[in-house]
């Protein structure tokens, strides 16, 4: 072994040893030879200060974290992750040794045992797992604006509606409630409610927010926005002592990027305003894998990457820890890249100037090394290896280390059609979740006002007709007139036809006095 090979040996002992709880990402590899004594390991009390997981296509970022979920698992400690084509089903069931297999827990000296872990599948659809919803209002103005794909004006339009329906306990649940109110607030008496207080909202946008509401609706995903709303603490679920894997399948789903990277965002802001103070942690109470995370950043508004920021800066501190996966670094913004103390970063691909632009900027973001060329190396790593740098237990940036990883010990692809059935429909969080609930809600009360306002107004228009037939014309007796004199008229005539015929008849007509008709 040679002097530079015992170094490096050396150094990853020391930068990779911690402590405590930890997950084995594999072993170091220097000029093609792997050294099974040089473990590199991530600490679970780091794992809260986030991370990245970056790499070109087909390079093995899903396997990844199928590796970190698995041992995160194994810690008691429940993730969640998002499943885009549906192939992480399998980590239910245990996976099955072959030559690939073999030789690689041989090269890391390691003894592959295959094992299942308990696993939840969620979709937004409900057509692929137990239905997650969450109400209108709890995705606010902001993050709904990145899912209607609306601009400035439209957004601040949004926040005026948001504003006025918390300020007339109006709830906004689904998209019925906020087409409502839309509507509501654009013309009638509603637009003249607001004019002074909210400022008036233009037919034009309003039209245009509806169409959108609808388009969203019309791909079948109206179901997410409503009760019953998905309880963020069903994925700090454990079994037999296992974390809960949570998936969310959107396989089906798949291009509609915007809206299911959103409803992510949705729920780890609900995690970070629920989820109570409690700072360091031998481990993290839920890790949570952001797959396909430059869909998340690209064309966002300020706002939008306000809010981003803001939520991965503090939600640390609620024990939570947050994982971005994605292609590139450069995929996500540098105020949040430079949050993220934990990267595995697999093979990069430096086939046109704006990859290998991205490549100089991916190696500034690592540590000087000393055994190895950095940007040589991101290009030249294999399916299955990795450059990783952590956080040592000081919160250190550890020696950067090309790493074999350790192989997933589940099943690497989807459960069949009827394990995959069989499990989503024995799962209590499907019956949870499955049917919807109706409350009154903005829709219902608006509903009703208008209703209310209708018949006022049409009482009010036949009281104005009736007060308009009874109005004498110039020269003519009012309609009370006329009653009274036809009633004094036939009265009059009675009297006489009486008295006419009572002579005729030889009969006497009845005075007061007792007398006939001329009273005697």
């Amino acid at each position: 072994m040679s002097d530079l090979s015992s170094k490096f040996i050396e150094k990853i002992k020391s930068s990779y040893a911690p402590s405590g709880s930890y997950i084995y990402l594999g072993a170091g590899i220097l000029d093609g030879q792997v050294y099974s004594e040089a473990e590199v390991n991530l600490s679970l009390k780091m794992m809260n200060r986030h991370g990245l997981i970056a790499g070109a296509t087909g390079t093995g970022k899903t396997r990844t974290l199928q590796l970190l979920a698995e041992q995160l698992s194994d810690a008691g400690v429940p993730v969640f992750m998002l499943d885009v084509k549906g192939d992480l089903s399998g980590l239910n069931q245990s996976g099955s040794v072959n030559p690939k297999i073999e030789e690689r827990a041989k090269q890391l000296n390691k003894t592959f045992s295959p094992t299942g872990f308990p696993v939840e599948i969620y979709s937004l659809s409900g057509k692929m797992g137990a239905q997650m919803r969450a109400t209108v209002l709890e995705f606010g103005p902001t993050l709904l604006s990145k899912i209607l794909d609306l601009n400035d004006t439209q957004t601040g339009v949004l926040a005026v509606i948001f504003k006025y329906a918390d300020d007339h306990k109006l709830p906004i649940i689904d998209l019925n409630d906020l087409k409502k109110l839309v509507s509501y607030l654009s013309e009638g008496a509603g637009a003249a409610e607001i004019k002074s207080s909210y400022g008036s909202i233009s037919s034009a946008t309003a039209g245009t927010m509806l169409r959108k509401i609808v388009a969203i609706e019309q791909q079948g995903l109206g179901g997410m926005f409503g009760e019953k709303s998905f309880d963020p603490g069903d994925l700090f679920e454990r079994i037999d002592g296992k974390g809960a894997i949570s998936l969310l399948n959107i396989s089906d789903v798949q291009n509609q990027p915007v809206l299911y990277s959103t409803f992510l965002l949705s729920l780890l802001a609900e995690l970070f305003n629920t989820m109570p103070e409690v700072g360091d942690l031998d481990k993290p109470k839920l890790v949570f894998f952001f797959d396909e995370a430059h869909l998340l950043f690209k064309n966002s508004s300020k706002a939008f990457l306000e809010q981003i920021e803001t939520i991965i800066r503090l939600i640390r501190s609620k024990g939570i820890g947050v994982f971005f996966c994605t292609q590139a670094p450069t995929d996500v913004p540098e105020s949040v890249l430079g949050q993220l103390g934990n990267r595995v970063q697999h093979a990069l691909r430096a086939f046109t100037p704006n990859d290998v632009d991205a490549l100089k900027k991916t190696v500034n973001t690592y540590p000087k090394s000393d055994f190895y060329q950095i940007d040589q190396m991101l290009t030249s790593l294999g399916t299955g290896q990795a450059l990783v740098t952590v956080l040592d237990e000081k919160g250190i940036p550890t020696e950067v280390a090309a790493t074999l990883l350790n192989p997933p010990r589940a099943l690497m692809g989807p459960l069949t059609a009827a394990d995959f059935d069989q499990l989503v429909r024995s799962s209590p969080m499907y019956a949870k979740y499955k049917d919807p609930v109706d409350p009154e809600s903005a829709y219902d009360i608006l509903t009703k006002r208008i209703n209310e306002q209708t018949a006022a107004a049409e009482k009010e228009k036949q009281e104005a007709e009736v007060q308009k037939e009874s109005k004498p014309k110039p020269g003519e007796k009012s309609l009370v007139e006329q009653v009274m004199g036809a009633t004094i008229t036939r009265q009059i005539g009675k009297e006489i036809v009486r008295g006419i015929f009572g002579m005729l008849t030889g009969k006497k007509t009845r005075s007061k006095t007792g007398g006939g008709l001329f009273g005697f």
